[in-house]
């Protein structure tokens, strides 16, 4: 039996003394994960661990005066119990919105040479957009656990070459298929990684099917704007945008360069600025608004969210 509850105290930053009045409601921003110890005294008050952050550091990240949305990476590579989701829920208060990342069996169209996938690696894989599945294992216990806290579920495809499924105009037809056959109800999202596939007849099968685009930054997608320029009514349904990485860097070189993320090491403001254009945009027809942030877009994703929220409402 535990004698002491495990308790993490918010960092206090009066420099944000504030903020959280100043959010826009319809916007709701945040980072990719919640579980790095290197954020002290931007978002921990204390000396932690990843491992005690990952059980009880949730309800100290939601405290941000800014942060009021989160992404759950976990649930890209397996299943998450609805125990699970229901405690994060209970962490966070009324207004606070999680990203779930919908599990990678249901977005690779192929097995990756891997030992994780053993003698499956290069093969076809049977589950790709196989919207049963997602139903009952990924929909389904997001949905029930966390309730009205769920904000966006989202279908990352990782790299893989276009011929995998067909041209963008098979791609589109299938892609809309699979969402059409979803549970009603959640806000769904795409992200490609394949640029072959961004075309209007892509953004008008979302838009179709009521999801939306997820506008990445990554190395692997063209710019923001040749995003916005070419899916059409990808935000219709609402915006997405996950910026995860500068273009001219890999994960693995940026996680060394930045670590322990407490520092805005590269600042990429034309990315930033970019970004606020089109958060503003989307707010001024009154859309709903999720914006992700992670450590490896300019070396602090605390301290990104906070210039970019700074830059949407013209503090900054």
């Amino acid at each position: 039996m535990e004698l002491f509850a495990e308790v993490i105290a918010p960092a206090e930053r009066p420099e944000l003394e504030g903020r959280r009045e100043r959010v826009h409601p319809r916007l709701r921003m945040g980072t990719s994960s919640w579980t790095f110890p290197g954020w002290g005294d931007l978002v921990w008050g204390q000396p932690t661990s990843a491992a005690a952050l990952g059980r009880v550091g949730l309800e100290a990240y939601a405290r941000h005066p800014v942060f009021r949305s989160v992404g759950v990476d976990r649930s890209f590579y397996g299943p998450v119990p609805v125990a699970t989701y229901a405690k994060w829920r209970t962490q966070v208060p009324e207004d606070f919105r999680f990203l779930v990342k919908a599990q990678d069996v249901l977005t690779m169209a192929r097995f990756p040479k891997a030992a994780k996938y053993g003698d499956r690696g290069g093969r076809r894989n049977p589950q790709f957009l196989d919207a049963a599945y997602a139903a009952e294992e990924v929909v389904g216990p997001a949905v029930e656990g966390l309730g009205d806290r769920l904000g966006t579920l989202l279908f990352q495809f990782t790299p893989m070459p276009a011929d995998f499924v067909g041209s963008d105009q098979v791609f589109a037809e299938r892609l809309h298929a699979f969402l059409s056959a979803l549970p009603k109800g959640p806000h769904y999202a795409v992200e490609i990684r394949t640029s072959a596939w961004m075309s209007p007849v892509y953004g008008d099968a979302l838009a179709d099917a009521g999801a939306s685009h997820s506008y990445v930054v990554h190395p692997k997608m063209p710019p923001i704007g040749d995003q916005i320029r070419v899916v059409r009514g990808g935000a219709r349904h609402g915006l997405v945008i996950r910026w995860m990485l500068r273009r001219d860097l890999s994960y693995g070189t940026a996680k060394e360069a930045f670590s322990p993320f407490r520092t805005m090491a590269q600042p990429d403001t034309s990315t930033r600025e970019a970004l606020a254009r089109l958060i503003r945009l989307a707010l001024g027809k009154e859309k709903d608004v999720m914006v992700i942030v992670n450590n490896k877009a300019e070396g602090s994703a605390p301290l990104s969210v906070e210039a970019l929220e700074a830059m949407v409402s013209g503090a900054g």
